[in-house]
């Protein structure tokens, strides 16, 4: 007895899938000429980079933990099957032919790219008014007792560091050198970086950025007013000379409505960390972690951008 089986079929017509795949697919046709010039005519065929893509998408909303476990999952889930584009009889890749042509990708950096014409899709649901800044901190694939002397003295095998003097000037990891100490204020001094970037292109204008308890420092207020931004950063009267803001600021509706837009930040941060296994990175070195930090962020704005246009419908 022959039966013939069709994805397409089996994938029901609510499925949210459905709508994040018919986005996905409108991005990654206007891609096609980037890919086709990638990747030659000749020679043995690679993963198609639109497959490769949307199995990289389903690794992250799925919380898949390696390449390994969804090479299984693509083998025999139909779901799964059906959004990278695979027919029921096809074979599926090896996971190390799979990390091979992902990191072909990443040396294009196509992750940015994909990112930036996702962003560009939601221009109508973005404000150019408000800006909401944080941080998070990302673990990396490195223990402590790899953090070793840059001079080349020893401290030992590194497991008993405990009134050692230790900073990103005299040590380093060797398992990833890219690794770096936490440092508490490295939170503040990456916002006021990317403060700079969004609006440097837009018409002038007054605007204003929402943060957290953190950035109520005197020196963050003074540079985000610099920039002629008024900074409706949450109050911290507990800290050494109270709160750098005062009621010019919180008097004004404006400042509770950012206030009660902030938290939205930490969902996505929240999102990143657990659904999408950036807690503890599993790849070293600082370009690898930032192009699979840019294509999560673009898998999260996906599911957003997706959401809200069902709710708007």
């Amino acid at each position: 007895m022959f039966s013939y089986v069709s994805t397409e079929e089996r994938v029901p017509g609510d499925h949210p899938l459905r709508a994040i795949r018919t986005f996905v697919d409108e991005i990654l046709r206007e891609m096609t000429r980037e890919f086709d010039a990638r990747y030659a005519r000749h020679g043995r065929p690679s993963i198609p980079p639109e497959r490769l893509l949307r199995a990289q998408l389903l690794q992250l909303f799925y919380s898949i933990r390696s390449e390994r476990l969804l090479m299984e999952q693509l083998d025999y889930n139909i779901l799964f099957r059906w959004f990278v584009g695979l027919e029921m009889d096809e074979p599926i890749w090896v996971p190390t032919v799979f990390t091979k042509n992902r990191d072909r990708l990443r040396q294009h950096a196509v992750a940015h790219r994909f990112f930036q014409r996702v962003v560009a899709r939601a221009s109508d649901l973005m404000s150019d008014e408000h800006f909401t800044v944080d941080g998070t901190l990302l673990e990396a694939w490195a223990s402590q007792k790899s953090v070793q002397r840059k001079d080349g003295d020893t401290d030992g095998d590194g497991r008993d560091f405990r009134g050692q003097d230790r900073t990103n000037d005299t040590h380093a990891s060797t398992t990833d050198p890219d690794a770096r100490l936490y440092r508490k204020f490295a939170e503040r001094e990456a916002a006021t970086t990317m403060l700079s970037t969004p609006w440097r292109l837009a018409r002038p204008r007054h605007r204003t950025v929402g943060a957290d308890k953190a950035y109520d420092t005197a020196d963050v207020v003074e540079q985000v007013r610099q920039m002629d931004t008024t900074p409706h950063v949450a109050q911290n009267d507990t800290r050494r000379g109270g709160s750098a803001i005062d009621a010019r600021t919180t008097r004004h509706t404006g400042y509770a409505i950012s206030q009660h837009a902030r938290p939205r930040i930490e969902r996505a941060l929240g999102w990143l960390k657990t659904m999408a296994g950036l807690r503890k990175v599993k790849r070293r070195g600082l370009t690898n972690v930032d192009a699979l930090f840019v294509f999560a962020s673009a898998a999260f704005n996906i599911r957003r951008i997706v959401t809200l246009r069902a709710t708007t419908a």
